[in-house]
């Protein structure tokens, strides 16, 4: 037995009954991934995989501070900063954040400018984003530098529980080689958009069709991703 049903276009097609009716359904999904291209389709695997990756490592994070019997340091004073003789906690990590969130907003803006073919604008955007990448992993350098000199190492910790720093630093380590590595795409596109390669098809790596900005918009689901990764590492580690 089948019924004919209308789709969100307004044609129509036979779905079978029962059982297959309903395996029909929850394969037709594929149709909408008929048309993704192949680098927008490699983006999106990566990034499941690298969920995974952080998944485990937030995992793990977890695990090893509910099972230690060492207490575990205080966020507030370990990341605090003295600023003019007032002690203030999380302020670096606090401004870090904001950058790395308002990058979003340009990254976004950038896609939307190249949905426009708008190429300078594309340009300037990825840019400004690249700057607040880097500014966001230049902190992190200097929170690094100040946690090791007051004694923190993987296997070792002043305040506590030994496993903080090894959790710390590979985790916000990898996060910022992520960050660092689309900062260096955000310049190479960046770059390939004010040339104008993608409006002339210049040969060359990661140029699209003609008239196509849909490595702009790659770019910036991979950026989206680092952001949002942040935002997890943000409240495991220094709000818990």
């Amino acid at each position: 037995m089948a019924e004919t049903v209308l789709t969100n276009t307004g044609q129509s097609h036979t779905r079978a009954k029962g059982w297959r009716g309903i395996t029909a359904d929850w394969s037709s999904d594929q149709r909408a991934f008929k048309n993704v291209s192949w680098g927008k389709a490699m983006m999106w695997i990566f990034l499941l995989s690298d969920t995974f990756i952080f998944g485990c490592f937030l995992l793990s994070y977890m695990t090893a501070r509910m099972s230690t019997t060492v207490p575990w340091p205080n966020p507030s004073e370990v990341f605090a900063l003295e600023i003019a003789g007032h002690h203030m906690p999380l302020i670096l990590i606090a401004i870090m954040t904001f950058v790395l969130i308002s990058s979003s907003g340009t990254m976004a803006m950038a896609v939307n400018c190249g949905y426009r073919r708008d190429r300078r604008k594309t340009a300037i955007l990825m840019l400004v984003t690249a700057a607040f990448g880097a500014t966001f992993v230049g902190m992190q350098a200097f929170e690094w530098t100040k946690l090791i000199m007051e004694g923190v190492r993987p296997w070792e910790n002043p305040w506590g529980a030994a496993q903080f720093g090894s959790c710390f630093f590979m985790i916000t380590g990898f996060h910022g080689t992520h960050v660092t590595i689309g900062v260096i795409f955000l310049i190479i596109i960046a770059r390939k958009v004010w040339r104008g390669d993608f409006d002339t098809e210049r040969r060359g790596f990661f140029t699209s069709r003609k008239g196509h900005y849909e490595i702009v918009e790659i770019t910036g689901l991979y950026w989206h991703f680092v952001d949002l990764v942040w935002v997890f590492i943000f409240a495991f580690f220094y709000l818990w």
